[in-house]
């Protein structure tokens, strides 16, 4: 409320000028789920962990292993011009590695073999006592990485402000305390006597305090671990995605790298809902069996056969043949891969580079780190494949391995759908989500004539600003988009039931999947 004018003279009040920007949203956040050689499970509250850079990921999950496909195809995202990844690691059963039952009750952070290569060692080289604080310092050591942790004045005590079990809980990313402490202070590891002050206190030595060799990786994971309906209420596998705020592409890579890792059908088609659900894109990877188009148009194994599993939906697009790419753990040697993790990096620098509007394929979609794919498809193959909606990895002389498609599981020519193409269907998304979260202010204002101009004048601000940087067709703003919020699309019982109704449409950018060019001869004309 404006102060009331108490003297002569001139007063100055700013008010809200009634523009709220809106703010687009990221558009290459991509969510994997798969097992990982270490790492916070999927029913961690740490769960997904976001990464942003490979190195990231060794950190945290730590790095390729051949067991775990879900590292390559993350490696192959981040090469590939990804910027963030959302992981969720699953695991089949698996053990986390103990450490010495009579000193403090220890265990990995997180089952997997990994935690065999702890070691741990106490020292009593603490501040003074006051009292009976039974302090004492805690350093551990993982021997594969290198990676070590020092915790100074612990108390086995659980009243103690620096409670061990607390301060690890709270700060190590290598053990826990999983059984209660015991009443005394460990005693000091042999070499860590109170009477070596020249003592490295990160030094371990060969037989200090190692861990017991029973830590497991577990089985290879299954569509159980990552799809099983018991497990959503819980939000564990695929949906310990709920705990993100947002994810833009969904990979779940296959669960082994012989012919028994493809995911099932199960897990596709809740993946497919899940990331309609989510304003998320599936990507989808070629079954290990697959190895010409007619596998794919016909037969048990099919893209539209009822084991495939998998509805022609929206908001999924299938990629064909695997990739070969040099394995780091073979001295180089080739091995196949799933496409998923390089095509998602893919769309995440073509976003970058040109929008979310532009179809993440073409001579610029070039696939980095792949030397080969498993299928060398000819014009005639792909011919097959693009009408049916599976989008094509292509290699050409001097261009290289590239992406040569961009349509939806519902780019069948025979469905028509409106969501044909990838680009379209995305940049959708993305309208959609980024409306969702600029318009919470509207809630709860009142419904009439002064909001429902705020409303269009924020979202006519959004979508000019699109129109100006090309994502829609059409030479003026009128022909690219339109925007209503008035009578029309809330009624006046629509106001009475507390609904105000926002009516968005633009005129999206379609990709040239099809150049023709038409030569005509021109006959000679004579001089005059």
């Amino acid at each position: 409320m404006p102060s009331a004018p108490i003297y002569p003279g001139v007063y100055i009040e700013e008010t809200p000028g009634g523009v709220r920007a809106i703010a687009g949203v990221a558009t290459a956040v991509t969510a994997f789920v798969g097992s990982a050689l270490r790492g916070p499970l999927d029913s961690s509250v740490d769960a997904p962990v976001r990464v942003q850079g490979f190195s990231g990921f060794v950190q945290v999950f730590g790095g390729l292993a051949h067991a775990h496909p879900m590292s390559y195809a993350i490696e192959q995202f981040f090469q590939n011009g990804g910027a963030e990844a959302l992981v969720v690691r699953v695991a089949n059963a698996g053990a986390a590695a103990t450490g010495a039952a009579d000193t403090l009750n220890l265990a990995a952070a997180t089952p997997g073999a990994w935690g065999n290569n702890l070691r741990v060692r106490v020292d009593h080289l603490t501040r003074p006592e006051m009292g009976n604080e039974q302090l004492f310092n805690l350093s551990v050591r993982d021997t594969d990485t290198g990676a070590t942790e020092r915790f100074m004045n612990v108390s086995v005590l659980d009243t103690h402000s620096r409670f061990v079990g607390t301060v690890l809980d709270y700060e190590s990313q290598l053990v826990r305390l999983v059984a209660p402490a015991p009443a005394d202070k460990p005693d000091a590891t042999p070499d860590a006597t109170d009477t070596e002050e020249g003592v490295d206190p990160l030094t371990v030595t060969p037989g200090s305090l190692a861990f017991n060799a029973d830590g497991d990786d577990g089985a290879t994971i299954t569509d159980a671990q990552v799809s099983d309906p018991a497990l959503k209420a819980a939000q564990q596998g695929l949906w310990a995605l709920a705990r993100a705020d947002m994810f833009n592409l969904l990979c779940v890579p296959p669960f082994a790298l012989d012919d028994t890792g493809d995911v099932g059908a199960q897990t596709r088609s809740a993946a497919a809902d899940y990331a309609r659900a989510r304003r998320a894109l599936y990507l989808v990877d070629p079954l290990i069996a697959w190895e010409e188009p007619a596998d794919l148009l016909s037969g048990a194994a099919s893209v539209d056969s009822a084991t495939w599993g998998l509805e022609r939906s929206e908001n999924a697009a299938l990629y064909f043949p695997r990739l070969r790419s040099p394995d780091a753990l073979q001295q180089g040697a080739l091995a196949a891969f799933a496409p998923c993790g390089a095509v998602a990096g893919v769309y995440a620098r073509t976003d970058a580079q040109r929008g979310v509007w532009k179809a993440p394929a073409g001579t610029d979609a070039s696939l980095t780190g792949v030397a080969e794919l498993t299928v060398r498809l000819t014009d005639a193959q792909n011919g097959l494949l693009n009408p049916a909606g599976v989008n094509c990895l292509r290699a050409f002389p001097q261009i290289g391995r590239v992406v040569w498609g961009a349509r939806t599981l519902r780019g069948s020519d025979a469905l028509a759908s409106e969501w044909k193409y990838v680009p379209v269907r995305r940049l959708a998304l993305y309208i959609e989500e980024s409306l969702l979260r600029g318009t919470q202010w509207v809630v709860f204002e009142p419904n009439d004539e002064p909001l429902w101009a705020q409303i269009r004048l924020c979202l006519d601000a959004f979508m000019h600003d699109l129109f100006v940087q090309g994502a829609f067709q059409g030479r003026s703003p009128r022909e690219a988009y339109f925007v209503m919020c008035d009578r029309e699309t809330t009624t006046h019982n629509d106001v009475d039931l507390g609904v105000v109704n926002l009516l968005v449409g633009f005129a999206p950018l379609k990709p040239a999947e099809f150049v023709v060019i038409r030569l005509q001869q021109r006959a000679g004309q004579c001089a005059a």
